[in-house]
């Protein structure tokens, strides 16, 4: 019997800084985390030191590893940490690199985050793409404590040997509703005369207890989404990292408005320059949900916004699809990856496309059935995506590939209405797939800045 999923909506949902889940929420958890270990064997060391490899290393100055890094190993939290002093941390560590730990101080400094050249690394098979090594040592400059992080993509981590960092569904308590693929979770969904978003809240107030928690969390993961929107839409000037592009989603929005779009693509284009919104914040360092990543955060919430006030959804029907599309991104992340060091970008967008189509097809009325095969289909047309990000930055073509996302799932969920049952390709085989083509891609081609798009026009950034 396989163990059912137990990944919660607020592992999945989490929010924190951009530009990346997996190279910055992800690496300041690990290095907290690290910290947290340190000071808990009673270890006083005179300096840290953490190296980079893999896609950490690859594309990680553009996606602000190192700041994170230094933000992780001071004690903060992606989901409470100051965006902007987050920004200027470096360049404050350079100036004044004396940092509080525990009862006593040590020096950290920018030159303490190593990205090895992979030319260092080559050769050894790392635990993940995404790993880093974090070690303590002593005056005499000898090891106290190593420990290898892996970034799994999403935010989620783990030791380099599996132990550690979040929950593993042997862990918790069984759902009172389990799934553990596609066709169970609908099976599930139907032996139970529930939608699929109804059965996995269900399953969340099981594990919430008399103490709540899960409603009020979907709130705030909400709250986030919209208020990133907000931010994004009203924001005007160049991007940071010096591709020169400039934000677009209120331009977009404008011309929305201004009836200078097809009367027939009004609410796909309305909520693709709401998507824009969300990446923008992202690609300037702004505070998003991963959904399931950093890189792909504005799919989904460019989706369900644009419906939710043109339907005026009421909050269960809001978390209600909030948890659809979790179910899927639990889904994909347990039997594929979300992680486009892993998988290329076909984890990222393609798996927001398919989270997003199903919460779509769910809100317009399909059945458990029709639900999975949207989030196939969403799925299916974007396998072999790559992540080939320019100079390392989540901009291009990211912003982008996010709106085409919501195109796609808005597609995608169309079609699947009125199907049925009986479509060709389940959801179960097509992440299948999905897997076996990322583990077939080149590593040029898995966010590491040395292929497709990535080269040519503007060399890597390191």
């Amino acid at each position: 019997m396989t163990d059912p999923i137990t990944t919660r909506l607020l592992e999945l949902y989490r929010i924190g800084p951009g530009p990346s889940s997996s190279h910055t929420v992800g690496p300041m958890r690990a290095a907290r985390l690290f910290r947290e270990t340190v000071l808990a064997a009673g270890l006083v060391p005179v300096r840290l030191e953490v190296e980079l490899l893999g896609s950490l290393s690859a594309t990680g100055r553009g996606h602000g590893t190192d700041r994170a890094v230094l933000a992780g190993l001071l004690g903060w939290h992606p989901d409470t940490c100051d965006v902007d002093e987050l920004l200027a941390l470096p360049a404050r560590l350079a100036v004044s690199p004396e940092i509080a730990w525990g009862e006593h101080t040590l020096a950290l400094r920018p030159a303490d985050v190593h990205f090895l050249p992979y030319r260092a690394y080559r050769g050894r098979k790392l635990p993940h793409p995404n790993t880093m090594i974090c070690r303590a040592f002593d005056a005499g400059d000898a090891v106290l404590l190593e420990e290898t992080w892996c970034s799994l993509g999403g935010g989620f981590v783990a030791r380099g040997d599996g132990s550690g960092g979040d929950p593993t569904d042997v862990s918790r308590a069984p759902p009172r509703h389990p799934w553990h693929d596609g066709d169970s979770l609908v099976a599930a969904a139907k032996a139970a005369g529930l939608s699929i978003g109804a059965l996995v809240i269900e399953n969340e107030r099981a594990w919430d207890g008399p103490e709540g928690g899960s409603a009020a969390g979907l709130d705030r993961v909400w709250e986030a989404m919209r208020a990133c929107i907000r931010r994004g839409l009203a924001a005007s000037g160049a991007l940071p990292g010096g591709l020169g592009l400039r934000r677009r989603a209120g331009g977009l929005l404008a011309r929305v408005d201004g009836g200078k779009v097809e009367a027939g693509y009004v609410h796909i284009a309305r909520a693709q320059a709401y998507a824009f919104a969300v990446n923008e914040e992202n690609a300037d360092g702004g505070r998003v949900v991963t959904a399931p990543t950093n890189g792909a955060a504005g799919v989904l919430p460019g989706v369900l916004a644009e419906a939710a006030d043109r339907l005026a959804l009421d909050r269960e029907a809001i978390h209600r699809a909030l948890a659809t599309a979790g179910a899927f991104g639990a889904l994909i992340k347990h039997h594929a990856s979300i992680s486009g060091a892993e998988v290329g970008c076909q984890g990222e967008v393609g798996s927001a496309t398919a989270m997003a189509a199903a919460a779509l097809c769910e809100i317009l009325g399909g059945d458990p059935d029709e639900v999975e095969y949207a989030a196939e289909i969403g799925m299916e047309h974007n396998l072999g995506l790559t992540c080939d990000p320019l100079k390392g930055l989540v901009q291009a073509p990211c912003i982008e590939r996010n709106a085409m996302g919501v195109a796609k799932a808005w597609s995608a969920a169309q079609l699947a209405l009125g199907a049925g049952t009986g479509h060709l390709i389940s959801f179960d085989r097509v992440i299948q797939v999905m897997k076996r083509t990322g583990l077939d891609m080149r590593r040029e081609y898995k966010e590491t800045g040395e292929g497709g798009l990535a080269i040519g026009v503007h060399l890597p950034e390191c």
